[in-house]
């Protein structure tokens, strides 16, 4: 009875896996399925200066010293006509970020760009209520939204803005470029991830007709299609989610522009990515919570309502990523190798759920920047490896998700020009490392059974979990060294829950009461 149990539950999360690999080989299907509609969207009306609509750029920031001047200097370049375009700074620091961005304004306006500074004194909200606040005063028709690690190109705007010409377009999302891809084989992974998400998943939902999601950042908006939709949401940790999905079941239509590139920066340390994956998957599985049930009631096709679900949903193959790790060992042993078909029943469904179906998605991404598909398969055992070490820490983002709505919006540090000024906190990786002495049992279990097709699987989840492991205590061992040599603040810390806004710029533009005052 027992290994009837564990059989079936052994093969039930290798068929959950599994349904998530055929889903990315459906994703590489479509994009070539659809590949003429995807090509179509780069043939957009180039508007004269007289028929540009008015631009709104919105800068969220929160302690970002190290790439505020950076973002400022890059938006001031923007190619697009001054009586046209506003730049608003929404900064909620707590640090020396507040002068030099407060600074960094007076010197735009005095060369004549339209640049307004809003602080915020608390945190309400976030991003998203840093964001509902400045479109409450935003001048332009059109809102653009950038990270503090962007460096938005000075064309972007000119290159995109003719999409809105139709009144149905709600959104136009571009594709984030890296500019520290080969910094290390982190950030190399990293990027490769990323590429999958926009070169793939995007352009295929794109391609097909299917809902697909702002960004968060190096993308643009109709102010009124936010509003319509219901503004600004604070409730789920991935407001950008949210509200893409209540704009298109509003019935607006979103653009993917893949030629149109937004450089950004990648994290550059295990814990700065693991806060930033922790924070993408929680708030994933709190808009699926959300709008899960308004989507399969909504007015969309089948393939549509399926779609959907496997986008507001992919986190959860990590919690069966880790069980499968853990039933392996077993599930070797009991299942004898002799038995061909037993063998390949174990083994074979695994193959494709990972190298399979990832080889292709990726491959896809390398091939449509024109960079050779060879290395994406050369990154793949590392890629697989890396995803397997951030599973623990994704499946207690996941549980949490699951469990509560919002939660605290801790921002991915941006190193700059100042590598190290800020780090996150986090736990040591006990759990990581318990998963890398299980997976090791595996290995020595697929060559003492002969199940040999199983060996590089388990030694990849080692490999993973260890991995991850070594580099997040190597972190956070420094880290606890520096902070008692040095007394730095942690990145992360809560601010006090005072209200109102300030605001720096022409008093008579003032829209709120300086509760700094």
């Amino acid at each position: 009875m027992l290994s009837l149990a564990l059989g079936l539950l052994y093969f039930s999360v290798l068929a959950g896996l599994s349904a998530y690999g055929l889903h990315r080989l459906h994703l590489v299907f479509l994009c070539w399925h659809n590949r003429s509609r995807i090509a179509s969207a780069q043939e957009v009306t180039a508007l004269t200066d007289h028929d540009l609509p008015p631009v709104t750029i919105q800068l969220p920031l929160f302690n970002e010293s190290t790439v505020t001047a950076r973002l400022l200097d890059a938006v001031a370049t923007m190619d697009y006509p001054a009586d046209k375009l506003e730049i608003q700074v929404l900064d909620d620091s707590t640090d020396e970020t507040q002068a030099l961005a407060r600074a960094k304004v007076v010197e735009l306006r005095g060369r004549g760009v339209d640049a307004v500074y809003l602080h915020r004194v608390d945190r309400v909200g976030y991003k998203a209520g840093a964001l509902d606040a400045g479109l409450k005063v935003a001048k332009g028709d059109l809102v653009a939204v950038f990270d503090a690690d962007f460096i938005p190109q000075p064309s972007f705007l000119r290159s995109i803005v003719g999409h809105f010409e139709d009144p149905r377009v709600a959104m136009v999302q571009t594709r984030w470029g890296h500019l520290n891809r080969d910094t290390s084989i982190l950030t190399k992974v990293q990027a490769q991830m990323l590429d999958g998400h926009h070169l793939v998943e995007n352009r295929a939902r794109f391609g097909a007709g299917f809902l697909f999601n702002f960004s968060g950042t190096g993308g643009i908006w109709r102010s009124e299609a936010i509003r319509k939709a219901g503004g600004w949401q604070h409730d789920t940790l991935t407001e950008d989610l949210d509200l893409s999905y209540r704009a298109q079941l509003a019935g607006y239509r979103f653009v993917y522009r893949e030629d149109v590139v937004s450089p950004s920066e990648l994290p550059e340390d295990i814990s700065a990515l693991r806060a930033q994956q922790y924070r993408w998957a929680k708030g994933t599985v709190q808009t699926a919570r959300k709008l899960m049930g308004t989507i399969l009631r909504a007015d969309l096709s089948l393939s549509q309502r399926i779609e959907a679900f496997f986008h507001l949903t992919p986190h959860f193959a990590y919690p069966l990523l880790v069980l499968l790790s853990v039933l392996l060992m077993p599930a070797l042993v009991l299942f004898p190798a002799a038995d061909t078909m037993t063998m390949l029943a174990i083994d074979l469904p695994l193959c494709i759920a990972t190298t399979g179906s990832l080889a292709a998605f990726y491959m896809l991404a390398e091939a449509a920047q024109g960079r050779p598909r060879l290395g994406a398969l050369v990154r793949l055992p590392m890629l697989i490896a890396l995803g397997t070490g951030l599973a623990p820490h994704l499946c207690k983002a996941v549980l949490e998700g699951c469990r509560q709505m919002a939660g605290e919006f801790v921002r991915t540090p941006k190193h700059g020009d100042n590598k190290g000024r800020y780090k996150v906190r986090t736990d040591l990786p006990l759990v990581e490392t318990l998963l890398a002495l299980i997976s090791f049992t595996a290995v020595v279990a697929s060559i003492e059974t002969g199940h040999y097709v199983a060996t590089p699987f388990a030694v990849l989840f080692t490999f993973g979990y260890g991995y991850v492991a070594v580099l997040v205590a190597q972190e956070q061992t420094a880290r606890r060294r520096e902070v008692a040599t040095s007394g730095e603040v942690w990145d992360g810390t809560r601010v006090s829950e005072t209200t109102g806004p300030t605001w720096t710029g022409p008093a008579e533009e003032r829209p709120y009461t300086d509760a700094a005052a």
